[in-house]
């Protein structure tokens, strides 16, 4: 979080209302795209759910600013 200086702020947007979300194997990843912020790439992040907690596993901007 520190090296692309994501917020805690950001990572809850991004899983609460993900322009994307898909499951990959037992985890969760959402993607986000913020204006004006990651030099326009979005936001991935992936966490698991275990018994209604979220448990961020990594987060990192996207290194295309065009995912599928």
């Amino acid at each position: 979080m520190r090296l692309y200086k994501v917020s805690e702020r950001d990572i809850s947007s991004a899983v609460e209302s993900p322009d994307i979300s898909t499951k990959e194997e037992n985890r969760m990843v959402a993607m986000k795209n913020f204006q004006d912020k990651f030099s326009g790439y979005p936001l991935k992040v992936v966490y698991e759910m275990v018994e209604k907690e979220i448990f961020v596993v990594t987060v990192y901007p996207l290194k295309r600013k065009v995912w599928r």
